[in-house]
């Protein structure tokens, strides 16, 4: 299959760039219009590496050892002695999706032309990409700070042909598969390893993997929130535009305008409209659109952070190179040490995710609860068909309930600990790299939930009938007895939670979602 062409304007890459890149959809080139720059900031370090002055990472050692002057003649080797030596990760390999957006965002912020690599460094990072190869890359060992210096440099390690890369979920040695896919290993040059390594993208990675996984997982939480909302005959009143509006948090507004759209024409809203004895619904249901809109404004938050991220360059020491007329106080140009490696934002918006990933969870979880309660939700017990002799969903909600506790204790913030490094020179890191990583299994624990959620609406749907829900939401009940039949007794019910659980995540409900008309996107353009 040919894969369409993605050509990376450094420092432009959209959402929907990253989203391509992450589902394998493309393979990846480099506007030749960043060829200048990269030319001149490899330049300014070749000429520094050939001057007498301490330039760390150039001819210094790192980090603690920076005061150590390394010897023309050993240049290379430093860099090399480098990607060996950082190359410590552990645990289960990262994701062939993860990677192939590490190998993008490292050449994108190279390509940048600030970090004086030399064209090949990014060519190779490209070819890499582009035939499919990808480096096995252990999931722990960075704390999100002097870059993701493990995960990048098992990453590069590859590249040199030295390391190993991913195949068939088993780890296999580079080289071999560099040379059946003609491509060089690459050589180093100076600050070359140190380049590669520096950097957050990593943590990135992992942020926008989570950022891209939970999208859809999210537009079926609104489309099975809507469900439950008639399974239960809840009032359509609190998502009223008029409430919404008066408040103006974005997010709230729209969650409200996804659930009046998801409700319009039901029956069963229409049959009890007059009547009812309920004044409020319960807040799981009524409070949909502040709780899971405050939740969408933060992943939109954490959307526009890790965008700007995957734009920056977080290389250190920075190379500017001189201007056009190679006149004003730096004619020969500058390499610059700083702190764009640590990686604060990526930790925040990651622990912004994660509080916002539980709380979709937490109400869901809810919303469970309420269903099974036939003091709230007027339904039978459990949503049993004949209740003692059939437990229901009695224990499926448990289920749902250690899930959703499960991502609380997850989503205790990891930007808080931190812990010094490198003999107290690297003395506050950002633990990013484990704060994005740990989405993964909260996205799925709330997936879990959400399937459960699903089962527990479309039974009490099917206690209403012969009344409606609307054509929306029919299509929704549809395709889960497609899949599920109705629970008429009890029965081994963990294969229908992941069948369920599977249209959450695998867009099922999304493409629902997505055909109500005039709906805002969340995050990412449709």
């Amino acid at each position: 299959m040919t894969l369409r062409t993605l050509r990376i304007s450094p420092g432009r890459l959209t959402l929907g760039d990253l989203q391509a890149v992450h589902a394998g959809d493309v393979s990846v080139e480099i506007d030749p219009t960043a060829g200048k720059a990269i030319a001149a900031s490899a330049a300014v370090v070749e000429r520094a590496a050939a001057g007498s002055a301490p330039v760390y990472g150039v001819n210094t050692g790192f980090g603690k050892l920076a005061s150590t002057r390394i010897s023309e003649a050993d240049l290379a080797t430093l860099q090399l002695n480098l990607i060996r030596s950082h190359s410590v990760g552990v645990g289960e390999p990262l994701s062939p999706s993860v990677v192939r957006l590490m190998l993008a965002l490292k050449a994108a912020s190279l390509a940048r032309g600030y970090s004086g690599v030399r064209p090949a460094v990014i060519d190779t990072l490209v070819k890499v990409h582009n035939s499919g190869l990808v480096p096995y890359v252990p999931s722990q060992g960075s704390v999100g700070a002097s870059g993701d210096l493990a995960p990048l440099a098992h990453m590069t390690l590859a590249l040199l042909g030295e390391g190993e890369m991913l195949v068939d979920g088993k780890r296999a040695p580079a080289a071999p598969l560099l040379r059946a896919a003609g491509i060089a290993p690459l050589a180093l040059a100076a600050k070359e390893g140190l380049a590669l390594i520096n950097g957050t993208q990593t943590s990135t990675a992992l942020a926008l993997h989570a950022l891209l996984t939970f999208e859809p997982v999210l537009e079926a939480a609104l489309v099975i929130g809507a469900l439950t909302v008639d399974a239960a005959r809840g009032s359509d009143g609190p998502f009223d535009p008029r409430i919404h509006e008066l408040r103006g948090q974005p997010g709230q507004i729209d969650v409200a305008k996804y659930y009046r759209a998801l409700l319009v024409d039901s029956e069963i809203r229409a049959s009890h409209r007059e009547g009812d004895d309920r004044v409020q619904d319960p807040y799981c249901l009524r409070c949909q659109p502040q709780v899971v809109g405050a939740c969408l404004d933060q992943l939109r938050h954490a959307a526009l952070v890790l965008l700007r991220e995957a734009n920056a360059v977080t290389d250190n020491p920075l190379v500017f190179a001189p201007d056009a007329e190679g006149v004003g106080s730096e004619p020969y140009g500058a390499l610059v040490s700083g702190g764009n490696f640590h990686a604060e934002p990526v930790a925040l918006s990651a622990d912004g995710m994660a509080v916002a990933i539980a709380e979709v969870g937490a109400i869901a979880e809810r919303r469970i609860a309420m269903l099974i309660d036939t003091g709230v939700s007027h339904l039978p017990p459990f949503l049993a068909r004949e209740p003692g002799l059939n437990s229901g969903f009695m224990i499926a909600h448990v289920t749902a309930a250690s899930l959703a506790s499960e991502n609380k204790s997850l989503a205790h913030p990891a930007s808080v600990d931190s812990l010094p490094t490198s003999a107290n020179q690297e003395d506050h890191v950002s633990m990013a790299t484990f704060a994005a990583r740990r989405l993964a299994p909260m996205i799925r624990n709330t997936a879990h939930i959400l399937g459960i959620e699903l089962l527990a609406a479309a039974q009490g749907i099917d206690f209403l009938r012969p009344l409606k829900s609307s054509p929306a939401l029919e299509a929704v009940h549809a395709l889960v007895r497609e899949r599920c039949p109705s629970v008429e007794g009890d029965r081994y019910l963990a294969p229908d939670i992941d069948r369920a659980t599977l249209l959450v995540t695998d867009g099922s409900l999304s493409r629902i979602f997505r055909k109500l008309p005039r709906l805002p996107v969340l995050w990412i353009a449709a």
